[in-house]
């Protein structure tokens, strides 16, 4: 049960003649004012928990038969501006035509608004930058964003600015004729220096701030990695390329081999303790880092007016160039 007063709370036992019903058929018959539409989206997003003999897991199948005797629990999240509104910023524009942009998105910016972090996201920054003409493209709270990245993971980033070149671009997208590298600082040494790493995604049943690789349900996904350098046994940098754009793919892919990345809040936290037989500088450096280690590094794609073939390269922020630049003087000395 959330402690956040902003968010709503329904909670409901199942009774002996609800069992066997949709999980959100029963919610939506039990709480006024929410669509079943509505629910189903909730529950998909991982605002629904269940608890019976003191278990509780997330579920976040809208078709859950639901049992005798069970707590269901639906968080609902508190509403956020219908229409985001413009905010400037500075923006590391790496290429802009009269169809799309695409930035350098820095470690720490959100891409749109959403609970939590309801403004001064980078739909607020192209609303400013790009003027009313990137309004309602792809939907009202999204204008222009065909894809995203993690607040904390930085790097190439496009939006388009009008309906066509937003079409066009999810086109690409929905068949992966999209070209998307990126830069990933591991823990341990990979057995293989190339792999491919394939398995569905779906909300983690435990945890549904994570995901996971789930074997019923989700959404297929496939990563292809390649070693980049290595760092004794301690660390790797690594290259992904995405054949798909899973919600945390890389992060969840990379953990489920044994080599999460390096400085990630959700998929890493067993490793944190490798670091305490470092030299102390090298220790000091990995805490100091407070997000992933993941850069996307390169994007390339078809355009989706002129048919030109366009590609862009960035190389890994600051932070994480000092960072690797460590491991190197250590691993070379």
């Amino acid at each position: 049960m959330s402690e956040d007063p902003k968010i709503a709370v329904h909670e409901i036992v199942v009774e002996p003649d609800q069992a066997r019903q949709r999980l959100d058929r029963l919610l939506s018959l039990a709480i006024e004012g929410l669509s079943r539409m509505r629910i189903k989206a909730l529950i998909e997003a991982g605002h629904v928990s269940i608890e019976q003999t003191a278990n509780r897991r997330t579920v976040t199948e809208a078709s859950y038969r639901v049992k005798s005797g069970e707590t269901i629990t639906l968080d609902i999240p508190p509403p956020i501006d219908a229409t985001p509104q413009p905010q400037a910023m500075d923006l590391d524009i790496v290429y802009e035509d009269e169809h799309l942009i695409v930035l350098d998105k820095p470690a720490g910016l959100v891409v749109h608004p959403a609970p939590g972090n309801p403004d001064h996201t980078l739909v607020n920054a192209l609303l400013a930058h790009c003027g009313d003409s990137l309004s309602g493209v792809g939907g009202v709270r999204r204008p222009g964003i065909v894809h995203r990245l993690d607040k904390d993971t930085s790097g190439l980033i496009v939006a388009a600015k009008h309906d066509a070149a937003h079409i066009g671009l999810s086109e690409l997208f929905a068949r992966h004729d999209i070209q998307r590298r990126y830069r990933a600082l591991v823990w341990g040494h990979a057995a293989h220096s190339v792999g491919r790493v394939e398995g569905n995604i779906g909300r983690d049943p435990k945890n549904r701030k994570k995901m996971a690789i789930v074997a019923r349900g989700g959404k297929p996904a496939v990563t292809h990695y390649a070693l980049v350098e290595a760092y004794g046994l301690t660390a790797s940098l690594v290259d992904c390329r995405l054949e798909t754009g899973r919600t945390h793919q890389i992060r969840v892919h990379m953990a489920s081999l044994g080599h999460p990345v390096l400085g990630d809040p959700l998929y890493s936290r067993a490793r944190r303790g490798r670091s305490n037989d470092l030299p102390d500088d090298l220790r000091q450096a990995i805490a100091a880092f407070k997000r992933q280690a993941l850069h996307a590094a390169e994007l390339g794609f078809r355009h989706p007016v002129d048919g030109r073939d366009l590609n862009f390269q960035s190389d890994p922020p600051h932070d994480m160039q000092a960072l690797l630049e460590l491991f190197r003087r250590h691993d070379s000395a």
